[in-house]
C-alpha cells in the first residue's frame, strides 16, 4: 500500500528540519475536544510538535505552558460560539506578559453564535492582539497555508543568524 501527501502537506526540503512546536488549546469555556484531535493531526503532518492542552483550559494554564514549552507558534481552536470573548480576554494575557507578548498566535473555529452577522469578529479578533483569525469556509487552507508559511519564515530568519 502506497500513501502520499497532498502536496501542500508535503514538507518543503529547503526549510529547517527542527519540528516546530505548536502549543493547541481551546478556551476556557469550551469542552469540545474532536477540533483539537483533528488539529493536532493535521499539525502533525505539517511537520510540527504538537503540545495539546486538551479542554476548557483556563488562561493561567495557557500561560504557563508558554513558558513552559516555548512554543513557535500557539493554535486556539474553539467550537463553542464564545471563542470571541474568551480569545479576547486570552491574548489580552498573553500580550499582557512581557516575556509572552512576542509568541505568534492564532485563533479559529465557530467563534460566534449569530452567523453572517458575526462578520466583524475577525477585525476585533486581529486588534485584540491575535496575529491571525481563521473561521470562514476557507479556513482550514489559510490555516494551513499559514502554518506553512510561518515555517518557512522561521527557516529563513535562523539563516540570517550568524553561528
Amino acid at each position: 500500500m502506497t500513501s502520499s501527501l497532498h502536496p501542500a502537506l508535503t514538507p518543503d526540503p529547503t526549510i529547517e528540519h527542527r519540528a516546530r512546536t505548536v502549543l493547541l488549546t481551546t478556551v476556557s469555556s469550551d469542552s469540545h475536544t474532536w477540533n483539537l484531535v483533528f488539529l493536532q493531526l493535521l499539525l502533525e503532518e505539517l511537520g510540527c510538535a504538537v503540545v495539546n492542552l486538551g479542554s476548557c483550559v483556563p488562561d493561567q494554564l495557557v500561560l504557563d505552558e508558554c513558558r513552559r514549552h516555548q512554543p513557535d507558534l500557539v493554535v486556539v481552536s474553539t467550537v463553542n460560539g464564545h471563542g470571541h470573548q474568551d480569545g479576547k480576554r486570552l491574548i489580552g494575557a498573553l500580550r499582557g506578559e512581557p516575556d509572552l507578548s512576542g509568541l505568534r498566535v492564532v485563533i479559529g473555529g465557530k467563534l460566534g453564535v449569530r452567523g453572517a452577522a458575526d462578520g466583524q469578529i475577525d477585525t476585533a479578533l486581529l486588534a485584540a492582539g491575535f496575529d491571525a483569525v481563521f473561521h470562514d469556509q476557507n479556513a482550514l487552507d489559510g490555516f494551513r497555508r499559514y502554518v506553512l508559511v510561518a515555517a518557512a519564515d522561521r527557516a529563513v530568519a535562523a539563516e540570517r543568524v550568524p553561528a
